[in-house]
């Protein structure tokens, strides 16, 4: 364990350098390089463009044997998966009786953990994954830490059954969500602070968080393994912990541009990203604006679509609203099933809620109203790609339309969502990479677990309501396809899957995995003082309600997509 002093660090001096000066890029192509870069909006390895289907398993550094861990990245690599994106951080307040852990943050000091619990079990995962031929993007924190039972009054359970973050739900071991791995919140909470976006902007936590990164980079400046440095987990002004009234979208870019400057000072051999959930701020002011514009793209092979170059704006995407909806009403109508919901004037329909709710505003996705600008963060010279997310069952990405069917309105709604990340990254001129996309489906809704949340509102034990919640596994399937192909035709250079499901994992007490069935027979000893032959106990991973286990169908799936994509 490593007791980390305090250094002092000029915050302000940090914030305006990475805004007034330019940086290197980190992306200067090495034709003969295994490290992977970037050549204008490509990925770039061993002197060949690259493009990857991925996916998520946060969970893989608390596995409990490091068999577990190779199979898993074996049966990843098996499908035709490339890169595989997962939590580098592990933050507790208290050292754990049990399981894993990276640092701990508990009252105004850190302590790193290299040890065999600690970012030793990192490093397996990174050794294992170069041996299989997989690329890891190692996210370095995350903005959702909830502790929303933080003043229940329900006893704590023997940590010796398993070890809980105090204050989150009993019933789930620690690191079992991916928001229980500490992140921002946990360093607001610790440094004795108030709001979220102090994570941001107070110099003792930037200074914890960059001794932290650095202890991280400089283990694999070497490993042509390690895909990129993701700054964080869906960044945002606001989490648990409130936004103050001064937090902006320049507040979010600055931090990024500082900790990636940070980053490069460090290891100049890999990419940087952001991890953003890709919010865009059409009107708002640029930290790093678009200046000269992008070179216009060559015409694209026969069979591919053309990538604009120019920023999304309002008005096309009030525009392109406009014309789905009229779309679908067509098609409605000579169905026959028009749903008629506006206002009725002199036996005509003049204006539908939907159309109403559009014109109001482009919504939060668009506005500023998260403290994000992916395009200007997509800019920054140290990010080398841009990033962005997709979960409907978190986040609405349009309004709805009554005259589709609610899966066929998310499934329409992601696909522009996609659509319009492209173009953004193309606007800029760097690959686009969508870190996590995923789909609640009914069999997986009692497991369902929202990301700023540590309660599965769906379970039978907490649910309100006998309506079915998430759709079919046939439509997670054909919506899963209908975006993969689009990403593809749209021209992103990777997609990522959330998440990852493994079975028969090494179950043992107080662990993130644990034993929910056995396996093997207890024979009766045959003569006196015999020992019984032991049962053996195997688990799961982690499941938040996106896990694919049981699902061959969503494998099947990724593993066209994976094809697809490296013809493209």
């Amino acid at each position: 364990m490593i007791f980390l002093p305090w250094v002092s660090l000029f915050f302000s001096t940090l914030l305006a350098s990475a805004i007034a000066t330019t940086p290197s890029q980190t992306t200067v192509r090495r034709d003969s390089s295994s490290f992977v870069s970037t050549s204008g909006s490509d990925f770039v390895v061993n002197g060949s463009g690259f493009k990857y289907i991925g996916t998520n398993a946060y969970w893989l550094p608390t596995l409990n044997t490091n068999e577990d861990i190779w199979n898993t990245l074996a049966n990843i690599s098996a499908l035709g998966i490339n890169v595989v994106r997962l939590w580098a951080f592990n933050d507790v307040d208290t050292i754990p009786v049990n399981g894993t852990w990276f640092q701990l943050v508990r009252n105004s000091t850190v302590s790193v953990n290299t040890g065999s619990n600690g970012l030793q079990k990192l490093d397996t995962v990174i050794q294992m994954a170069e041996q299989q031929g997989l690329y890891v993007i190692l996210s370095l924190t995350n903005n959702w830490d909830p502790l929303p039972l933080l003043n229940s009054t329900v006893p704590p359970i023997n940590s010796t059954i398993f070890d809980v973050t105090p204050g989150t739900n009993n019933t789930l071991p620690r690191n079992y969500l991916s928001n229980n791995y500490g992140g921002m919140d946990l360093y607001v909470r610790q440094f004795g602070l108030e709001t979220h976006d102090q994570f941001y902007t107070n110099e003792s936590i930037l200074t914890s968080f960059m001794n932290y990164t650095t202890q991280v980079v400089s283990r694999y400046v070497n490993s042509p393994s390690i895909f990129s440095y993701e700054l964080a987990n869906d960044a945002r002004c606001n989490s648990t912990l409130p936004a103050s009234p001064t937090c902006t979208t320049e507040t979010i870019t600055t931090w990024h541009a500082t900790v990636a400057s940070h980053i490069r000072s460090i290891d100049p051999n890999h990419l940087i990203s952001s991890g953003v959930g890709g919010y865009m701020c059409t009107d708002c002011p640029k930290l790093y604006p678009l200046t000269p514009a992008p070179a216009p793209v060559t015409s694209p092979l026969p069979g591919k679509k053309k990538r604009s170059v120019a920023p999304v704006t309002k008005e096309q995407i009030l525009r392109e609203r406009s014309e789905r909806r009229r779309r679908n009403r067509e098609a409605a109508k000579r169905a026959g099933t028009l749903v008629e919901d506006g206002v009725r004037v002199r036996g005509r329909w003049v204006s539908t809620g939907t159309k109403r709710q559009q014109s109001a505003s482009l919504g939060s996705m668009y506005d500023g109203s998260y403290g994000v600008d992916s395009q200007d963060i997509s800019n920054i010279p140290d990010i080398g790609f841009s990033s962005f997310q997709l979960f409907p069952d978190q986040q609405s990405y349009g309004p709805d339309d009554p005259n589709v069917a609610p899966w066929q309105s998310v499934e329409q709604d992601g696909t522009q969502w996609i659509t319009y990340q492209a173009q953004s990254a193309a606007a800029v001129g760097k690959p686009a990479v969508l870190t996590g996309f995923g789909l609640v489906t009914q069999s997986n809704a009692p497991s369902f677990v929202p990301f700023n949340s540590t309660v599965a509102p769906f379970a039978s034990d907490n649910s309100s309501s006998n309506a079915t919640y998430g759709v079919t596994a046939q439509q997670q399937a054909d919506t899963y396809t209908t975006w993969l192909n689009t990403g593809i035709a749209a021209g992103l250079n990777g997609i990522i899957q959330y998440q990852w499901g493994q079975s028969n994992l090494t179950a043992e007490p107080g662990t993130t995995i644990t034993p929910p069935t056995t396996t093997g027979e207890q024979s009766t000893p045959s003569s006196p003082g015999e020992s019984p032959t032991p049962q053996t106990q195997t688990g799961e991973s982690p499941n938040d309600g996106y896990s694919s286990i049981g699902s061959n169908t969503v494998q099947q799936v990724l593993g066209s997509a994976s094809q697809a994509i490296a013809a493209d």
